[in-house]
């Protein structure tokens, strides 16, 4: 590995530990791709020779909720610790190599989430108890994992009444934990750290405000940091999530435009596109008009958020020159691509490629508008 970079793997059931010489010496590349939204999937491969014990290792293990081998990958980048992923062996596939004697065997897996999607839970009842309530009490199973959750109330306090009805868990409980932030607009996912061994369960808001990271400089000579950045804008993809209710005493349908502009989701570009229809929400969910208005408009306020990220950017970076590592669901600095799309972006995408002597990071960005919202971009 390069001298400034360093590579931990940890491998285990239930509480793992750093793999052995044999484990290190035969790995010969880990990718890792953490999104905004879905599970953080990793892919470690292998070359060893027929009559390795790492068939015996990863072979025999993994594939249930009880029996399942748990990987942590943690790579430090000048002095600092980074945790790309805390997760679980999903998949092993061995391909023959170039001779008779060696081979090729690739883990793949997901974060802990996993985990959460192993056995359908339907019918567990929660009486008299808020969404918030529920999802706490659901990720309490997992605190062994390390997971501390991470709940943010939603403005909508919605508790049944048990006389009346008496809410029950449906599906798996990732499954149940995202339905119920997709009830109030919010997002689900598990962030890896900061320490190994434990994770954070985020449930609330995708949050698009906070310190950037490092800028990203691109055609600026010797501060150049990135290869390959593009952007581009689709005007047309700007729309205004509209929400019709249903009032029962005037049996009237009132149509509520939702702007895509909300605390969470400031303006990152100064020009913001045009729309170019509105979007009808009844499509998405047919019972919208039943819900609660508050509940309605924290849907619509996530689909306009989603609908009016116009500018879109991929690029790809060494991450010894950058000097750090990128992370998804942050936002990020660009400097050097002109006056339309420099300034802040969020981060929609990181995938982590590490070799001996490389570690490069492929990366996509999204923004709201043109132009730059803040006079300079710290470096």
């Amino acid at each position: 590995m390069i001298d400034t970079v360093r590579l931990s793997l940890m491998i285990g059931p239930v509480v793992p530990v750093p793999a052995p010489e044999v484990v290190l010496d035969a790995l010969s590349s880990v990718e890792v791709t953490t999104t905004d939204t879905g599970p953080t999937l990793f892919q470690l491969t292998f070359g060893l020779s027929h009559r390795s014990p790492l068939h015996t290792l990863f072979l025999l293990s993994g594939g249930g909720p009880v029996l399942f081998l748990r990987v942590i990958i943690t790579v430090t980048v000048n002095g600092t610790p980074t945790v790309l992923v805390d997760g679980v062996i999903t998949d092993h596939q061995v391909a023959p190599g170039a001779d008779d004697g060696h081979s090729s065997l690739v883990i793949t897996g997901e974060d802990l989430t996993a985990l959460m999607n192993q056995q359908d839970f339907s019918g567990f009842p929660f009486p008299a108890m808020p969404a918030e309530a529920r999802v706490a009490i659901l990720l309490a199973k997992y605190a062994v994992l390390g997971v501390v959750p991470l709940i943010v109330p939603s403005v909508l306090i919605d508790v049944p009444i048990p006389t009346g009805n008496i809410p029950s868990q449906k599906g798996t409980d990732l499954a149940y934990i995202k339905a119920l932030a997709d009830r109030v607009g919010y997002v689900f996912y598990l962030d890896p750290g900061p320490a190994p061994g434990a994770s954070v369960a985020y449930w609330g808001p995708r949050i698009k405000i906070g310190i950037p990271q490092p800028a990203l400089n691109a055609d600026m000579d010797a501060y150049t940091n990135v290869k390959g950045l593009t952007f581009r804008y689709d005007s047309q993809k700007n729309k205004i999530p509209t929400v019709f209710l249903y009032n029962e005493l005037t049996k009237a349908v009132i149509p509520i435009p939702i702007p895509p502009i909300t605390p969470l989701n400031p303006p990152l570009g100064l020009i913001p596109p045009p729309p170019s229809s509105l979007g009808d929400l009844r499509p998405v969910d047919d019972t919208l008009s039943k819900v609660p208005i508050p509940q309605a408009i924290m849907i619509g306020m996530a689909k306009a958020a989603q609908w009016a990220d116009a500018v879109t950017g991929q690029g790809s970076l060494d991450v010894v020159r950058y000097g750090h590592v990128l992370k998804a669901r942050r936002l990020v600095g660009v400097r050097g691509v002109g006056p339309a799309f420099d300034g802040l972006h969020y981060v929609t995408r990181v995938t982590h490629s590490i070799k001996p002597g490389s570690y490069t990071q492929e990366f996509g960005l999204s923004r709201n508008g043109l132009l730059s919202t803040i006079p300079a971009v710290i470096p």
